[in-house]
């Protein structure tokens, strides 16, 4: 993958810890669990739930609440962002969604997270003790939902013209048994179900793990993904929309195919099943046919 400007391995990441011009952040579901018991020498933290999402709406933060962030953890608009982190990196892809749709010209993504460098034992530091630097200075340039961002109004209408599977692919990256409807959460989030199970009428089901080397947590060849995509019928010719439960696994899918195989239009319904699936009316497939 070295020849992918946004993923960067653990030998780059070495050589490049006390860059001054680098951050490494670590992006976590839940710290308790990871970043507080060992992270990345130099690393700083961003919370999933507590740092990314708004306040009040079920919604990200606003674009000044995310320049303080970054001035919090020593960011300014020219450094590169390194970010990785647990469940193979989902919630790190997540952010870097986000990351791109506020306009970071430079963030890339740790090969393997938390996985990879656990299993080559490199240098860890343990405790939550976060490294603090000087304040950055951050100012949002553009924000850019429209080329990133599916609402659910758009793909609602999308899905009642008849539009999905003609000019546009529904990705849905869950599980099997989410998608059929037989589990309505995957396990990781066992006590965060809908109202109802199935999948959005159309989608295509390509679960997001088939993207991972389950040993390393690294991205799959740019050879082997192409084989994985092409053989599921998803061509580069038609727009594409990924969704999940959340939008974290939808996002890392996103990643692949915009980054790693380079589709030119690529989206993420990041309100996926957790909205879609609780909302009156809304039409809803059960089983495993599209």
């Amino acid at each position: 993958m070295g020849e992918i400007k946004e993923i960067v391995d653990n030998n780059w990441l070495l050589s490049h810890l006390k860059d001054d011009n680098v951050r490494v952040v670590e992006v976590d579901y839940d710290p308790t669990t990871a970043f507080n018991i060992w992270h990345i020498p130099g690393s700083v933290l961003i919370r999933w739930r507590e740092d990314l999402r708004h306040k009040i709406l079920r919604d990200f933060l606003e674009p000044k609440e995310f320049e303080e962030l970054m001035e919090s953890k020593g960011i300014n608009n020219d450094t590169i962002v390194v970010l990785y982190g647990d469940y193979n990196n989902w919630f790190a892809v997540y952010a870097f969604w986000l990351f791109k749709a506020y306009g970071h010209d430079d963030v890339r993504v740790l090969n393997g997270g938390r996985t990879k460098w656990a299993k080559e034992n490199l240098p860890i530091e343990k405790g939550n003790n976060e490294t603090k630097y000087n304040k950055g200075n951050y100012k949002i340039k553009k924000l850019d939902w429209g080329s990133n961002r599916v609402f659910f109004w758009e793909l609602l209408q999308k899905v009642t013209k008849n539009e999905v599977g003609k000019t546009t692919f529904l990705i849905d990256v869950r599980s099997p048994k989410e998608f059929t409807g037989e589990i309505r959460a995957p396990p990781e989030y066992a006590d965060e179900q809908t109202q109802v199970g199935g999948h959005i009428p159309g989608a295509i089901n390509f679960p997001w793990s088939q993207a991972v080397n389950p040993e390393t947590g690294e991205f799959k060849s740019k050879e082997e993904l192409e084989r994985l995509f092409e053989s599921s019928g998803i061509r580069k010719d038609k727009e594409i929309i990924t969704y999940c439960r959340i939008g974290e696994r939808a996002s890392h899918t996103w990643f692949v195919l915009k980054y790693i195989l380079g589709y030119p239009s690529v989206r993420v319904y990041d309100g996926s099943w957790a909205e879609w699936g609780n909302i009156v009316g809304a039409p809803i497939k059960k089983g495993a046919e599209p």
